[in-house]
């Protein structure tokens, strides 16, 4: 087993950011990260930063022939509304870059006799319920249930979902002699709240979109209803749930597709936690059709009951008050 050697993709996202913070204090851990941007001045010397395009084909080459990674955190992605307006790009992104990175962690488990461990984020977009009535009656979902997106990105999330477990599970299965596999493991993030980045390009979005532009003094139209409700959790407990499921040993998993959520929230709960903060905030609710039926289609809440189990997931922030103290001081003083 090589020295802990960690490659981060789409490192310049407030995850992927966060990531090296945590991992750079480990103390035992060489960082690779890489991303179309320059790493921000705050984190140089956490990590060898890479600004390349992973669509190049030399670049994964080149990871590869200079690197024996231990872990590989797969972040870059072209999110949800993004895609729909481009998909070939976001199949091409997600899903391509995706299988050449698998490819690359195979070779590097065969070579070194070690299961490179490849954490990916998916997405609660891979769910996909027939209709609101549905929606709105249907119990907390299961990772099982209901796996029909609606969206290029679902799609995408859900596909490499499939290849990931085939890599770990049956890569080479008619070979003479299996060979070490790739330890695919995946988290479905719900929508993910930031105090400190503006969201850009999810369909998740209108609930950090509401706050951040009342804390600029901003007028906000929601593109869903009032009544909209989907899960949602904060940055840092996701960054900390990438973290944990990595660490956890593999003999504890029963699955490598995992929900994790903290609580779900409707629009007009967002509209509610803004004014606590700030009492003169403009907001509306001017529904885009388009969007709001892709948001009709994904669960009101997740039953992730097996990652509390298998590797003892629980958010730090639980609950809507918690969240609404954390987000609205950091907001505050972040525009301040």
């Amino acid at each position: 087993m090589p020295d802990k050697k960690v490659l981060i993709t789409g490192a310049c996202g407030e995850i992927g950011q966060a990531l090296i913070q945590s991992l750079s204090e480990e103390g035992n851990t060489e960082i690779i990260s890489l991303d179309l941007k320059p790493l921000p001045e705050k984190l140089a010397g956490l990590s060898h930063h890479l600004q390349a395009d992973l669509l190049k084909e030399d670049v994964i080459a080149s990871l590869e022939k200079m690197n024996r990674f231990s872990h590989i955190y797969h972040l870059a992605a072209i999110l949800s509304t993004t895609a729909e307006q481009n998909p070939f790009l976001a199949h091409k992104i997600n899903s391509c870059i995706t299988i050449d990175l698998l490819e690359m962690a195979a070779r590097m488990s065969q070579a070194g006799n070690y299961s490179v461990k490849f954490l990916f984020p998916s997405s609660i977009a891979v769910y996909g319920l027939p209709d609101l009535k549905t929606k709105q009656s249907v119990p907390p979902v299961k990772e099982n249930q209901f796996t029909d997106p609606t969206t290029m990105y679902g799609c995408s999330k859900l596909y490499c979902e499939k290849v990931g477990t085939y890599y770990s599970e049956n890569f080479q299965q008619l070979a003479d002699q299996i060979p070490t596999r790739v330890d695919f493991r995946a988290i479905r993030f719900p929508g993910i709240i930031s105090a400190f980045t503006v969201p850009s390009g999810g369909t998740s979005d209108f609930g950090p979109e509401m706050i951040h532009a009342a804390a600029q003094g901003l007028p906000y139209d929601s593109f869903v209803r009032s009544d909209v409700t989907i899960p949602f959790m904060m940055m840092p407990d996701a960054v900390r749930s990438l973290i944990m499921l990595a660490d956890t040993p593999v003999e504890n998993l029963h699955q490598r597709i995992y929900n994790i959520t903290s609580f779900s929230l409707s629009a007009g709960d967002f509209k509610e936690m803004t004014r606590s903060g700030y009492p003169d905030a403009e907001i509306g609710f001017q529904p885009d059709p388009k969007r709001q039926a892709i948001v009709d289609t994904w669960p009101e809440e997740i039953d992730d009951s097996p990652a509390r189990t298998d590797w003892g997931w629980k958010p730090i922030y639980g609950t809507r008050e918690v969240c609404q103290d954390y987000l609205l001081a950091n907001i505050s003083r972040h525009y301040s």
